[in-house]
This record gives structure tokens, sequence and C-alpha cells, in this order.
């Protein structure tokens, strides 16, 4: 796609405020989803968000992806149209109060950064892709600050253009979560492809939808629900169609999905779909929706499914919210994994204090990366739980393929590489998976866990020196108090060790 505005140097810092502060209670988030782009903005009263703008476009973006999982132009055109109206939108609001997510299309397109870069460019907030069980942690979130804190256990079911969300939860807490992947473009495209509505396209496409359920359907089954609740596009439309009498409850049996299936069947094809309450766009992706939807029913034994406002967009306000008043789950992430794994407290409490002394002595002392250097070092041995052998390898691969809740896929990448990173030959070929200006910082990043590592190697506190770092793009020059070097002769070689680590990759490290 051709793109005349000119890209950043850098990621811009989303904890670095705007210039323009004018906005300082609004709050943004933006869900770049496979069937729509989302925006929301709220306002913070009294520890309360309330919603005071919404926009959508239908982008399909999902439509845009061929066999090969790129993403073509077309498609990535609409998008930065869509956002050059949100940019609008959100002028003026601090940066660090604004969240940009990519969800199903994003994560599936090999070339999403030739639209990720120039999106960030014109929204100067960086774009996050993740994952699928992350998405559905915040679909949950946004629905249950929707829903009355009765405490009853909830199903909740999202269903996207590129794949849908299933989560059980009590309260603000999920506690099953699955992503799987089926989605109403996705499902139109391959099972209404040649545009026919037809008896055997829909048994084609519920059918899929089962087999997609088998994986979580016994375990759904037996954990069971109170309510069960759907959010977003796809169900609401649904909703409104199936809604005979606006005076009745508002709740969908799958008497209403079958008898909505034969009203489509009448139409005959996918582009004669007409109905007042319903876009032309979000008609043409109706049929696959839908079929996800009575396999859900059927597989699930659903009874009814009621309807929630919140989904995935007001989850990522309350998320964001969170993390600026110190509620922050990826804490709580990092702490489950610890109890997980069984790892020293102690040693990594101290290995995170002089990572943190140190980087307050480079220019990446911002919040984000003390955040993802303490994480990294409170992290950096859970390795040694599968073997004591190349264990910063196992720690690195450990973080890189959990799910960790809170973390866009590029903050859990940046995380399992200094894990993986913090002892013996430096990760080269993981680096290089990250663009050059991100590259440098967490080059500097992992010299420093290194270093932290290293000088508490003893695991003795009386014996981790005072020193003072001087960092520059090429070379890490360490003072130390006169003397002391002398009366450490083990940190001495471990400190010539790395130096010749740090030379192969043309770094230098010098020490006095």
């Amino acid at each position: 796609m051709q793109d005349s505005r000119p890209l950043p140097s850098t990621i811009p810092d989303p904890i670095q405020a705007a210039d323009n502060d004018s906005l300082p209670t609004q709050y943004a988030a933006i869900d770049l989803g496979s069937n729509s782009f989302h925006l929301i903005v709220a306002r913070l009263v009294q520890d309360e968000l309330q919603p005071i703008d919404r926009l959508g476009e239908k982008v399909q973006l999902a439509a845009g992806l061929d066999t090969h999982w790129q993403l073509d132009e077309a498609a990535q055109t609409r998008g930065m149209a869509c956002l050059e109206l949100f940019a609008q939108r959100i002028a003026g609001i601090p940066r660090e109060q604004i969240r940009v997510v990519g969800t199903n299309t994003l994560r599936a397109a090999y070339n999403r950064m030739a639209f990720i870069e120039p999106a960030e460019a014109l929204l100067n907030c960086p774009v996050e892709v993740i994952s699928g069980r992350e998405e559905a942690r915040l679909i949950y979130q946004g629905v249950a600050h929707s829903q009355a804190d009765d405490g009853d256990r909830r199903l909740v079911i999202d269903i996207g253009g590129g794949s849908t969300e299933l989560i059980i939860g009590e309260r603000f807490s999920p506690i099953e979560r699955e992503s799987l992947h089926m989605g109403c473009v996705s499902y139109t495209q391959r099972y209404f492809a040649n545009g026919q509505l037809t008896h055997s396209n829909f048994n084609n496409a519920i059918h899929a939808a089962h087999v997609e359920l088998l994986s979580i359907r016994k375990r759904y089954r037996k954990l069971g629900w109170c309510d069960a609740l759907g959010a977003s596009g796809t169900i609401k439309a649904v909703l409104r169609l199936c809604q005979f009498d606006p005076t009745g409850p508002q709740h969908l049996s799958l008497l209403h999905l079958n008898q909505l299936k034969q009203r489509l069947l009448e139409f005959g094809s996918v582009e004669a779909i007409l109905f007042d309450a319903l876009k032309p766009e979000r008609a043409r992706v109706l049929p696959g929706g839908l079929a996800i939807l009575i396999a859900v029913f059927e597989s699930l034994q659903i009874d009814t499914l009621g309807f929630s406002t919140g989904a995935l967009r007001e989850g990522l306000l309350y998320d964001l919210v969170g993390r600026r008043q110190h509620e922050d789950v990826r804490e709580r992430t990092i702490n489950a994994l610890m109890q997980r794994y069984h790892i020293d407290t102690e040693q990594t409490a101290a290995v995170e204090n002089t990572a943190l002394v140190c980087l307050q002595q480079t220019p990446f002392s911002a919040a984000k990366y003390r955040n993802l250097i303490s994480w990294a070092a409170r992290l950096h041995e859970i390795g040694l739980s599968i073997a004591h052998s190349q264990f910063q390898k196992h720690g690195g691969y450990l973080i890189q393929h959990s799910d960790l809740m809170g973390f866009s896929q590029s903050e859990q990448l940046q995380l399992a590489l200094l894990v993986r990173g913090h002892r013996r030959k430096l990760p080269l070929q993981e680096l290089e998976q990250f663009r050059p200006m991100r590259r440098q910082i967490l080059m500097a990043l992992c010299m420093i866990l290194r270093l932290a590592v290293l000088l508490n190697q003893s695991r003795l506190a009386e014996q981790v020196p005072e020193l003072t770092l001087d960092y520059h793009e090429d070379h890490l020059h360490l003072i130390f108090t006169p003397g002391w070097l002398d009366e450490h002769p083990l940190t001495l070689t471990n400190l010539q060790r790395e130096a010749d680590y740090l030379g192969v990759v043309g770094y230098r490290l010098t020490f006095r």
C-alpha cells in the first residue's frame, strides 16, 4: 500500500504525555477488529468511566487476507481511511491514555507491519497485536463492567470477523477463556463463497463450527454458568432481527436462530439479503456469524442468550485505567508465574534492584522500560524448573509460548528475549525480528540485565558493589569502588568473559 506519510524513526512512547494536555480526564481505546474498527472515548469521573463518544466503521480487514496470509492493499487502504477519522477525534488526548489493539486478522497477516507502521505514524500511538486469549480476557472485562456485580458465573460469547471468543467467569475474573478460529467474515467467505444461501452451505458452516468447538465443549459444559451473554456486532445484529416484540425480553433462543436462518434462505443469495434494521456491510457477513452462533448454542446447550453493551473496547478502557491506578494485571501474571515455577524471590528481587539502579543511569529510564526489565529480572530463573543446563533457553521458551494475561504479543516477545539473553551467548537471531530502533533498546536492556545477574551471582547482598555506569550506543563502561575488583576475582573473571560475549556483536564492555 502506497502511503506518503513519513514514518517515525521510533515507535511513540506511550508513557510520554502528549504535547496538548487539554483533555486530561479523557481515555480512548481503538479496536482494530477483523470486521470493524471501533473507537470509544470516555471520561473518568470519580473513578467511573463515562463513555462520551463512539465511532465505528465496517472495514472488513479479514476480507483482504489472501490464501498466503497477506493483507491486500484495498483492505489496508480501507483501514487507513478509517484511522484518519479516529486520529482527528483523539487529538489532544494524552498518548498514555490511549490504547490501540489489533486482533485476529493482524495476528494472522504475515505483512502486518505494512499496515501497523503507517497506522502508528498516523495515530502517534503504538499498535499492540494481542493474542486470542488476551482478547478474550479483555472482552470479559468489558462485559463484566457493564453487568450487575452479583457474583453469578456467566458465559460470554463474542463472534468477531475472524475469531470467536468464549469465556466463563465470575465477577471480574475469567475462569476459562478461549479464542477459536471462526468468524463471521471468514466463515461467510469460506462456506458461502458461491454467494448462494442454501441448506447445504449453512449445514457445512454449522458443522465446521461444531468441529472447532469440540476442544472446549466438555470442559465448558462441566464448569457451567448461570447466565449467557453475547457481545459485539454479530450477536447484536442477530438479536435485533430476532426481536419481533420490542417490549419483550431481550434474549435469543435456538428457535429464534433457526427462524432467522430460514428467513435468510428465502433471500437465496448473500448479496440479496436486505433488512431495514441492518446495514448492508453487516448483512453480507451475517450468514457466517449466524452459523457459528447456532453451533455454539447446540454444542454448549445454551437455553437463552442475553446481550451486553460492553465488549473489547470497554475492556481496554478499564484495563488502561487499572494500569494507571497501579492495578496492572501484568503484575498479577508475573507473580503467578513466580509462584507456579517456584522462583527464588529473594534472588530475583536483588537482581531487579541492581538492574533498576543501572537502568536509571541510561537513557532508557521511562516507565515502560523499567517494567520490562523488572519483569525480566523476576523471571530470569524460570527455566530452572525444567533443567539447569541452558536454563535461559528454557525460560525464554516458556515465556514466549505461555498465555500471559495483560501482555501484548510484542511485550511477550520482548520479555522472552530478555530472559533468553540474560546469560551466555546473546540471542542475535531473536533480536533480528525487531526493528532497528527497538533492537538497540532491547540490546541495552539485555546488557543491563546480564550485568545485574552477574553482580548478584554470589547471592549475598553484602557482595553487590556500588557502581557507576556510563552508557553509549556501542560502549558500556563500569566504574567500581577503587580496589573492589581486586578483592573479587570471580566477578573480574566473569566481567572479562562478558566483554568477550559482547565483543562478538560489536559492543565494548570496559571496567575499572
